[in-house]
């Protein structure tokens, strides 16, 4: 039997969490995942009573704890939970990923948390209980429950992020550390960031899109790709746990996250680390402390220099999403007519997103699209994309040619303008 390589997207929401849309359901995250070229997706929320009967309806099982739909398309259940406590006098905020093999298990899951407080409210719900005491509830309804320290750079509730409260996953689970086998790096990091932290040696890195809506410039745009003989529960597992079946992840270039560089968003400032250092830190606007980001927030933790790699780590490539460089190219939002028209040209015509964004030839793109997109995708496709990046919520920005950008110290990315001026000082 051969191997089958398959992307994967198993952090994502539902329509009953919050800030998320409400047709995000099971038949449109089918759709759009083969759009995108993503053939194992996470359920998501799967401890909501609601969300489980939709489960129950458009999803079967067999003994492989996978769940499929009647196109035969897999899906893996996987949900977030926020935990906000006191540890130590400090206020702790951690979000954990957590995977299950069946509705069943699905079922007592939500049983034992209503034990403790609501899940009614929201997909994601939040209660006031340690890491270790998670992993404790956990483990006692099944075993087999796999707990993922979710988005850990995240500044307001990533494990490492500068508001999260831990600098190491020791620190924050304990005794049960020994039953943390993975890490989500988020949309801000890379693996060569967390190749800096040696603690993080014991952890396979995963990335995966934490989306809110289906479309697919947010489904997939990270994911992890494993390569297995069969597509069952416990030989996900065994990749997560081992890196054996783990083939690599997909990334976007961390600065396109939301969170990479420190900054004030109603201020419209953003800084790098160096520049927010010399000003300890603080707003040179408002006075008030900035928020940390990622980049920042790794620096701070870092034992080995920039560039360090990790021997045996599964490798990655980072790609910005297909129609955030038709947007750039054409000028237009990402949602609008015209980007969709020239999406639709190539995507499902010859190919999904991520064989147009990795392997699909030069010369047959051209035969669909303008010559100024292809070159795009060949651009993404060889890393050559430069990004203005992310700060205090506020999505990075990809670069094709050149940009102008403000002289002073203080980044303020409104006044990015499109023009034929260089960006070296920028991105040196």
């Amino acid at each position: 039997m051969h191997n089958i390589e398959y992307i994967s997207d198993l952090h994502i929401h539902s329509k009953y969490s919050r800030a998320c849309s409400k047709t995000l359901d099971i038949p449109h995250l089918e759709e759009y995942a083969k759009i995108k070229g993503v053939n194992l997706m996470g359920t998501g929320d799967f401890q909501h009573l609601k969300w489980q009967e939709e489960l129950k309806e458009h999803l079967t099982e067999d003994d492989t704890g996978i769940l499929r739909t009647k196109n035969n398309f897999p899906f893996l259940l996987s949900s977030e939970i926020s935990l906000i406590y006191t540890q130590d006098g400090k206020g702790r905020k951690v979000h954990n990923v957590i995977f299950a093999r069946s509705l069943e298990i699905a079922a007592q899951v939500s049983e034992a948390l209503l034990k403790i407080g609501r899940i009614d409210y929201d997909g994601r719900p939040i209660f006031g209980m340690s890491c270790p005491e998670f992993v404790d509830i956990m483990k006692g309804v099944d075993k087999d429950i796999e707990i993922v320290p979710a988005h850990i750079w995240t500044p307001h509730f990533g494990l490492l992020g500068s508001k999260g409260g831990f600098n190491s996953v020791k620190e924050a689970f304990a005794e049960r550390t020994k039953d943390i086998h993975a890490v989500e790096t988020g949309l801000s990091s890379d693996p060569d960031m967390n190749f800096r932290i040696p603690e993080l040696d014991d952890y396979t890195l995963l990335s995966f899109s934490d989306l809110h809506s289906y479309w697919p410039w947010r489904l997939g745009r990270e994911a992890t790709v494993f390569d297995l003989n069969e597509l069952t529960y416990d030989n996900v597992l065994k990749a997560i746990k081992t890196k054996e079946g783990l083939k690599e992840t997909i990334e976007v270039d961390p600065g396109y996250g939301k969170y990479h560089y420190d900054g004030h968003r109603n201020c419209n400032v953003s800084l790098s680390p160096s520049e927010s250092n010399k000003l300890n830190k603080m707003c040179p606007k408002c006075g008030r402390p900035l928020i940390i980001g990622v980049e920042n927030r790794v620096e701070e933790l870092a034992k080995r220099p920039i560039g360090y790699k990790l021997e045996d780590a599964p490798s990655y490539k980072k790609y910005i999403p297909l129609s955030d460089m038709i947007s750039l190219v054409l000028e237009k939002g990402v949602a609008t007519k015209s980007v969709w028209t020239q999406y639709n040209k190539v995507v499902g015509k010859i190919g999904n997103e991520y064989e147009i964004l990795r392997s699909t030839p030069k010369e047959k793109l051209e035969k669909y699209l303008d010559k100024k997109i292809v070159d795009a995708i060949i651009k993404n496709r060889n890393q050559q994309i430069k990004v203005i990046p992310g700060y205090d919520g506020v999505y990075g920005v990809p670069v094709l040619g050149d940009t102008i950008i403000p002289e002073p110290e203080i980044f303020e990315p409104s006044k990015i303008k499109n023009k034929q001026m260089g960006l070296q000082e920028y991105f040196s």
